[in-house]
């Protein structure tokens, strides 16, 4: 593959990934925390969730870090600062969305949770993050 088609591809995978980050942000802070009888359309959209994120989102961020990677070796950007940044960033990013999922799993299976206090904040934080990123991986400032 030349090197455009990976980074199209990759950039495509990270909007999945990130609008899938993001969508489950608002799900989680919308949905209450607590077990018990949950409305019928709550169950299903819950369910619903799980299944985008096991089918499309989650591939979609172990698409963005193959990618991301290929590129990585590629062009020889290990030596880079700023690629040890984005990957930092990156690294974080994919533990924010491990906890969501696995919020989201505990609600499906109605197990009394308290998702972390960040995760209220979370889709600012996921933004703020995809800025740093865009900002390093295209003006790579060191």
């Amino acid at each position: 593959m030349t090197y455009l088609l990976i980074k199209a591809l990759h950039l495509a995978a990270v909007i999945t990934w990130i609008g899938g980050m993001l969508v489950l942000s608002l799900l989680l802070t919308s949905l209450s925390p607590t077990a018990g009888a949950r409305s019928r359309d709550e169950t299903r959209l819950i369910n619903r969730a799980r299944a985008w994120d096991g089918r499309v989102t989650t591939p979609a961020m172990l698409l963005v870090w193959i990618l991301g990677l290929v590129m990585a070796l590629d062009a020889k950007w290990f030596a880079a600062p700023w690629l040890w940044v984005k990957l930092i960033i990156v690294v974080m990013l994919s533990a924010v969305h491990g906890i969501q999922s696995g919020t989201l799993r505990r609600l499906a299976n109605n197990r009394p949770q308290t998702p972390p206090a960040f995760l209220r904040f979370a889709a600012p934080l996921i933004l703020a993050a995809i800025t740093v990123i865009a900002i390093l991986a295209i003006a790579k400032p060191l």
